[in-house]
């Protein structure tokens, strides 16, 4: 299945945090007008990237905010009542909002990193700006005016991120803003270093020893991606509502397997999702070169004239569709697609367990579960 919209909508979740998103584009479209009238393209580009996402981690943190409030009487809305001395409603809608901008930041940077040509059903933004420098016949290299657009793009949207988080952060009380301000900068550190480790993971050799080139692969997966999109959202959320240590490190036990879970379900989309669904073009990660734990098994289980058929693929760019198709055929018959399912399904079911049988309040327990499954079962 797709993600399903109405998960994030219960609430008002995607309508809060998108207001909160124009609210900042406005008052940024402002203070770049002062700068300068070309500058009102990056707003544009901003907004764009913005306007495809499933706000999925932002759900994840108000509705952990909401299941790790301070117990009490449930008002006639179906919310918890707002505690003095934790952050309210707005605050942690204002975080997801600051977190879709930290997405948006990463996605553009990774784009260009990894040479993407789509996101979310559209040209990826170092493309998009090489187009309009060839379209207008300004001088100098195309593609690398679009590179260096796209870079400080994403240091813009980082910058956003940040304004979002302090000024979200800014009336809670100082213990509570201490902690979540905590997890909320571990998680843009982890995110840095995992794709650093990434862009090193292509690059070094490998093929010789499967089982490090998994280990190497599931690290990154943890570091670049797990955390930030599952555990540190539904920790952000109960720092907020003023957990304790106990309560954080089982946000923490819960969230990282469901997050490994959610990227591998995305490394599965990467080589057999539907474009249409996915927004990017079908074995885009194979183009790449994604060293993911589905080539790592693949090229373990396959047979030699399969190891070496996907070996070739891997990394071409100029991959036609009867080739990627040989490729794509090639990992499915090595059996690393039950595989990885398989090991999707041993890293969400207990995590989600967990979730079902604790003591977190209502709604936000069930809400964190839904959310969780639908991040692990989806096809786009």
């Amino acid at each position: 299945m797709s993600f399903p919209p109405a998960l994030v909508d219960v609430d008002e979740v995607r309508a809060r945090v998108d207001q909160h998103l124009a609210d900042h584009l406005a008052a940024l479209r402002g203070e770049l007008a002062r700068i300068g009238e070309p500058c009102d393209r990056l707003v544009d580009s901003l907004a764009r990237i913005l306007s495809g996402g499933k706000r999925l981690r932002a759900a994840f943190c108000y509705w952990s905010w909401q299941a790790h409030l301070p117990a009490g009487p449930v008002g006639s809305d179906g919310r918890q009542p707002e505690v003095p001395g934790v952050a309210t409603r707005h605050t942690a809608l204002r975080l997801g909002a600051a977190l879709e901008l930290f997405q948006a930041a990463a996605l553009m940077h990774d784009d260009v990193m990894d040479s993407s040509d789509t996101r979310r059903g559209q040209p990826a933004a170092h493309r998009a700006y090489a187009a309009l420098h060839r379209e207008q016949g300004w001088s100098g290299p195309p593609d690398r005016f679009g590179e260096s657009a796209a870079i400080l793009l994403g240091d813009l949207a980082l910058i956003a991120s940040e304004r979002e988080a302090a000024a979200a952060l800014e009336p809670v009380e100082a213990t509570v803003r201490a902690r979540a301000r905590a997890v909320f900068d571990t998680m843009r550190t982890e995110v840095t270093a995992g794709q650093y480790l990434d862009v090193l993971a292509q690059s070094v050799p490998w093929g010789q020893y499967p089982a490090g080139d998994e280990a190497r692969a599931r690290a990154v997966i943890r570091a670049k991606s797990a955390r930030y999109s599952v555990e540190h959202p539904i920790t952000l959320g109960a720092a907020l509502a003023g957990a304790d240590d106990a309560a954080l490190d089982a946000c923490r036990a819960t969230g990282l397997p469901l997050g490994e879970a959610f990227q591998l379900r995305d490394d599965l989309l990467g080589v057999f999702g539907d474009p249409r669904t996915t927004g990017k073009p079908a074995g885009d990660d194979l183009r790449e070169g994604k060293r993911t734990v589905l080539v790592v098994r693949a090229l373990a289980l396959a047979t030699d004239a399969d190891a070496a058929l996907i070996r070739d693929g891997l990394g071409r760019a100029d991959l036609d569709p009867a080739g990627l198709d040989a490729v794509r055929a090639a990992v499915q018959r090595s059996g690393a697609v039950e595989q990885v399912e398989q090991l999707i399904a041993d890293l969400a079911g207990p995590a989600l367990a967990r979730l079902e049988t604790s003591a977190l309040l209502e709604p936000g327990r069930t809400m964190l579960a839904r959310l969780g499954s639908a991040a692990v079962d989806r096809r786009a």
